[in-house]
């Protein structure tokens, strides 16, 4: 068409979008910023809980981890409309090309008329974080947090005997120095263990099936296992409580 260029260099018209792509990496790296801030708070929540330090509401990790979540998911919404845009302009090829700011508003405000609390659910590490807090909470006979059906924690008592049981690895059948948790069964292994069983099924063509007795997982993979921040504290808790008893 007269008038207008085209290469697979990223431009359409007389538009280059490499200059949009190199802000979009840097939005990118700007998520993985708020990873880390994820990562620093649920720390901290886990140390507050470990202290059991008070704290009050309006400075809470909790309501810092749901702030995070939520930059987190306004900017994957603005990272999507940006994509978006420049998808259609290249596709489409208008004789007019449009007003790039107007387009990538239109889309990101359509995403985000979207939002609902459940999305929370989606994002890894905000329900990590709440699980380990929980979990944590119960190693230490803190009160857990009300259910939906209005029931809290176990007691105490089931709480120690639960905890020393779970320090146990379904594998070796000693206590685990590194736990990691199965994020689709919910089941702690010791780390080294379960790796060298999945690498060893899979050389053989195989599918790891969850140690844990009773378990109907059967293909454990590398990315169903996440750090158990709150059973490896209760376990070093629990060590100190032993050392002190044999002193």
């Amino acid at each position: 068409m007269p008038g207008r260029s085209s290469s697979s260099s990223g431009s359409t018209g007389f538009i280059s979008f490499s200059g949009i792509e190199s802000a979009l990496s840097s939005l990118k790296n700007f998520q993985s910023c708020i990873s880390s801030g994820m990562d620093t708070a649920s720390s901290v929540a886990l140390d507050l809980v470990e202290t059991q330090t008070e704290v009050s509401s309006e400075y809470s990790m909790d309501k810092a981890m749901v702030e995070l979540a939520m930059m987190d998911r306004e900017l994957s919404h603005y990272v999507k409309a940006v994509q978006s845009a420049i998808s259609h302009v290249k596709e489409e090829r208008p004789e007019k090309i449009p007003d790039l700011k107007l387009l990538v508003e239109k889309k990101f405000l359509a995403l985000q008329n979207k939002n609902c609390d459940a999305d929370f659910q989606n994002n890894a590490k905000f329900v990590q974080f709440k699980q380990q807090l929980k979990e944590l909470k119960k190693q230490y006979g803190l009160q857990a947090d009300r259910e939906p059906d209005g029931t809290e924690g176990v007691d105490e008592d089931m709480i120690v005997t639960q905890s020393q049981t779970n320090f146990i690895c379904p594998i070796t059948q000693v206590e685990m120095k590194k736990p990691v948790k199965n994020k689709v069964c919910g089941h702690t292994y010791e780390e080294e263990a379960i790796v060298r069983m999945i690498e060893s099924k899979h050389r053989r063509k195989k599918k790891a099936c969850c140690p844990k007795i009773g378990c109907s997982h059967t293909d454990v993979r590398m990315s169903d296992l996440i750090q158990d921040e709150a059973l490896r504290r209760a376990f070093e808790n629990h060590n100190k409580k032993k050392n002190r008893h044999s002193e």
